[in-house]
Order: C-alpha cells, then sequence, then structure tokens
C-alpha cells in the first residue's frame, strides 16, 4: 500500500524488530490507563554530529549530539499487557541508552517501581498537559499532511500555517477527555473535560458485547445499525421532521431510547447495533461539548487527538456532523494522523539537544505498514487505514 509519496514498510514480529543494524536511542513513554504509547529513535550507519559538525563517539547517552539521519518509531501496547511493553523494550535494547526515560501520564508514577526492577531503569516524569502539547505543536509544525478534515467519507489534508496556528482547542480523547486550549509553545490552558472518553466506550462495549479489544468493538461497530437502538426524532412526530429548531427526522433524539419501550433483554439485540449505538452516543457528545468549549473562547480550529479515533471513518464523521452542526457550519473538527502519541511525542522532546530544530527544517517522510501481518500484542483492525498504525517518521 504506497501512494502519495509516502514510503511504507512492516515489522512482522517482536523479534524481527531487533535489528542489529539500527542504533536505537531515546525512548519516550505516554503511559495512559488504557494504552500505554511509545516514541523512540534509532539511527543506522550515519551517527548523530555534534555541536561542531563532527561524527559523534557511539557511545550511548552521548551528549551535545543532533540527529541527523534516522527514524521516530511510533508503538502501542494495551495498560493491562504492560509485559509485552517491557519486553519489547527489552528486546530492542531501548533500557541500555543511560539510566533515565522520559515518561508522562499517570502510569508514570503507577508502574515506576516495576520499570526500575524489570528494565533497572527511571522514569523521568514530564508533565502530563505539558507533553500533550508540546506533542501536538510538533507534530503540527513539521509533519506534513498531519492535519485533515473528514465530512460524507470525503477525507481533506490540511496546510497548517505556523504563523497562524494559535490559538486552538486541542480535544484529546483517551479513556477520559481533556479540552486544553493552546496559545502557544508551552501557552496553554485546560479549560474543559469530560470523564465519557475512549475508556467508556471500551468499558460498556465489554460489559455489553464481550468483545475483549477495543479494535475488536470499533470493527463491531462498523457492522452495526444504531437506528434498531437509538430513538429518532422521525420515531417521535411520526416519520417527520422538526424543522422548526432544526432537526431531520433521523436525528438522535435518545441514544438507547428504543430499548425503554420495548419488552426485550439485552440478549435481544445485535451486538453490532449496540457497539454502533454506542460509539455513536459517545462521539457525539465529545463533539458537541468541544465545540462549545471553542465557542466559550471563540475558537474556529479544533484538533482531535488521542487513541479513541483511531481513523474510523464512523466516528470522524461523527464527530465531524456534531461539530458542523452546533456551530452552523462556522467550525470544523481537524483530526491528526498521529492522534495517539502527542504525549509520547512531547515527553520525547524533553531530551536535551534532540536535534527537532534540525527535524523542523526538514520535510518529515512517514513510514507506514503496508502488511496485513502484525505484532503479537497488536489487534489490528482494517478499518484504521493508514492513520494510527505502528510506524515510524524519517528523518
Amino acid at each position: 500500500m504506497e501512494g502519495d509519496g509516502i514510503q511504507v514498510e512492516r515489522r512482522d514480529e517482536i523479534a524481527s524488530l531487533n535489528s542489529s543494524a539500527d542504533e536505537v536511542s531515546h525512548l519516550a513513554l505516554d503511559i495512559g490507563g488504557t494504552l500505554i504509547k511509545m516514541v523512540y529513535f534509532s539511527s543506522n550507519s550515519d551517527w548523530p554530529v555534534d555541536d561542531e559538525g563532527k561524527r559523534s563517539s557511539k557511545e550511548k547517552g552521548s551528549k551535545n549530539c543532533n540527529f541527523v539521519n534516522g527514524r521516530l518509531h511510533f508503538m502501542k501496547f494495551e495498560t493491562r499487557k504492560i509485559n509485552d511493553c517491557l519486553q519489547f523494550i527489552s528486546s530492542k535494547q531501548l533500557h541500555h541508552y543511560g539510566t533515565y526515560r522520559f515518561a508522562t501520564g499517570g502510569g508514570a508514577f503507577k508502574f515506576a517501581d516495576l520499570f526500575k526492577e524489570k528494565l533497572e531503569i527511571s522514569l523521568d516524569k514530564v508533565e502530563e498537559m505539558d507533553s500533550l502539547v508540546a506533542g501536538a505543536n510538533f507534530l503540527l509544525k513539521a509533519v506534513d499532511r498531519e492535519a485533515f478534515t473528514y465530512m460524507d467519507g470525503e477525507k481533506e489534508y490540511l496546510q497548517i500555517d505556523h504563523n497562524d496556528l494559535y490559538p486552538y482547542l486541542l480535544v484529546n480523547i483517551g479513556s477520559g477527555v481533556s479540552m486544553i486550549k493552546v496559545d502557544g509553545d508551552g501557552v496553554y490552558e485546560r479549560v474543559s473535560g469530560t470523564s465519557i472518553g475512549g475508556g467508556t466506550f471500551w468499558g460498556l462495549g465489554n460489559l455489553l458485547t464481550k468483545c475483549k479489544s477495543f479494535d475488536e468493538l470499533l470493527e463491531l461497530s462498523h457492522q452495526g445499525n444504531n437506528r434498531v437502538i437509538d430513538m429518532l426524532v422521525g420515531d417521535i412526530y411520526g416519520g417527520m421532521d422538526y424543522s422548526k429548531i432544526g432537526l431531520s427526522s433521523t436525528a438522535i433524539a435518545s441514544s438507547f431510547g428504543k430499548a425503554i419501550s420495548e419488552n426485550k433483554e439485552i440478549e435481544d439485540y445485535r451486538p453490532e447495533d449496540v457497539a454502533r449505538s454506542l460509539l455513536r452516543m459517545i462521539s457525539n457528545n465529545i463533539g458537541q461539548i468541544s465545540y462549545l468549549n471553542a465557542l466559550r473562547f471563540g475558537l474556529k480550529r479544533i484538533f482531535f487527538g488521542g487513541f479513541f479515533i483511531r481513523g474510523h471513518a464512523y466516528t470522524m464523521d461523527t464527530i465531524a456532523v456534531a461539530v458542523n452542526f452546533w456551530s452552523k457550519g462556522e467550525a470544523k473538527a481537524m483530526f491528526l494522523r498521529h492522534e495517539g502519541f502527542l504525549g509520547a511525542m512531547g515527553a520525547f522532546m524533553s531530551y536535551p539537544n534532540n536535534g527537532l530544530d534540525h527535524l523542523m527544517s526538514k520535510q518529515l517522510v512517514e513510514q507506514l505498514p503496508k502488511s496485513a501481518c502484525c505484532p503479537k500484542h497488536e489487534a489490528r483492525s482494517p478499518l484504521l487505514g493508514d492513520l494510527t498504525e505502528n510506524g515510524s517518521i524519517e528523518c
């Protein structure tokens, strides 16, 4: 799957990632309640150069050098399977680069002793909101075609004017949702949030459908019909619109509302329809709350991050329609290709002399998977497209 100038590659097993030709370093982690997101750097034959342009020592942990050739790699693991993450770090020998690793998220505190015990490394904690904002700002400025809009099945990539990026609203949808007004590099305010997020979708989905993974639940929702469960405006008005207040007959009047008027048990409903209704309910809610917060501050740009969306067409379309409806077309939902790695990317930037200023002046070429195969710890859905797979950026 190659196109649009994007070079594609795939690594099939954890063991095969342990390439002797690559030198890896600068591990950064975002350990959330649901997922662990990882960013690390690898260089091949071209080693870092020092500030005078001379090739530096190959000693790992060398300071005062800038990366000239290599890749930023992006990986994710389920937090409940943290041992898979530890095994991967060990297999790539990422724990051998210095004593400390930068980490953000609640898990940086929760699992600090585990990393010390298993890998003999200390997690240097980076403030979570700082990391999210730093990661978003870097990716929006440095990665070509990072942001895009999605409506009616059409994706449109955006050209970001670096001089007109701020202010914007960053909506990070993880287990819960944080809404951050970003006014510049390191200048931000968390203005709102909601506990109804990705963890809600996965948790309720697990209870209602017995799906064991987030991606399985997403794929199931793709096959469902929420109108079997949701009460629509037309159900109340005899198939008619409520045109006076601008509601079509197909608008949802009450999520899961039909369940109260039918003598049915949960087993009488298809899991696909339940998953679809649940996804629609949460996505609509996030889209509406996001716009209302943007309205508070007069913001027209809303970027959605976090691993909830995962390039899923129905999720993006639902959020986009909600923002478009409540703003009367004046605001647009904007999505990020590396949506789930904002915090990890921000933590990565905490390394001194990491060469990101150098990367900012270069065009980054994203490396994405071409094979349907995937690492054993990854449950890949064909619905994910090319947005959130484990991959890398060529530097």
